[in-house]
């Protein structure tokens, strides 16, 4: 039986840098608790990364990737069904990088960086949400006059962006723990894809209702 080549220090890194932002907030995550966590010396880490900003650049570079190549398939959204994957699967992603909403003013007003690549991600996301509400509109989905598809799309991203924050302020202790995970991200998704419930066609609203009854949450 062979035997699996041990993963690179430089990726164990990452992994468990990702665990720890995501756990307990990037501000609050010093590089040496980091070594700690992996039982290596300081040095290492800094070998692999000289700096802190280093580790979270990366985590960004991984999370954008992931982003991109999902914003892509906004293309094919031709219905509510299509619709509700869809933002699912991007609020899976946004989970998984979780500490970047949690901590995304503290992150962009230090790095430099971060500022002007997550404006690319935002206008990345519009461009995505317009394609997904235009070829919901040409399906017969959707009945949305074209002036309002630009107000409608910046309404969707922002609550895409800032999700998590609302979920946070909601519960601070619990809120972004792994068993609150699913939970959070079927919320998340239902209340985005509120926003098209006035534009749907009668029985796409209806089949919305379907999808998101059972995880209909009080005001």
């Amino acid at each position: 039986m062979t035997r699996k080549a041990p993963r690179r220090t430089a990726e164990r890194i990452l992994e468990v840098t990702l665990a720890l932002f995501n756990r307990f907030g990037e501000p609050n995550v010093s590089t040496t608790l980091i070594s700690s966590e992996l039982g290596i010396s300081p040095g290492n880490l800094y070998y692999h990364y000289p700096a802190k900003d280093e580790l979270i650049n990366s985590l960004f570079e991984r999370y954008e990737k992931a982003l991109n190549e999902l914003l892509q398939a906004s293309d094919g959204v031709r219905n509510v069904e299509d619709a509700w994957f869809f933002l699912h699967s991007l609020f899976e992603i946004v989970w998984e990088y979780r500490f970047l909403y949690r901590d995304l003013n503290d992150l962009l007003s230090k790095n430099r960086l971060l500022e002007t690549r997550f404006q690319a991600v935002l206008k990345n996301k519009i461009r995505a949400v317009r394609s997904l509400l235009s070829g919901m509109s040409r399906a017969g989905a959707i009945d949305l006059d074209a002036r309002e598809l630009e107000p409608t799309a910046n309404c969707m991203v922002v609550l895409l962006t800032y999700w998590l924050s609302f979920e946070y302020v909601r519960d601070p202790r619990h809120a972004l723990e792994p068993d609150n995970a699913q939970a959070a991200l079927l919320r998340g998704a239902q209340h985005v894809l509120n926003v098209l419930a006035p534009y749907l066609e009668s029985g796409q609203r209806q089949h919305l209702l379907q999808l998101t009854g059972a995880y209909r949450t009080a005001p």
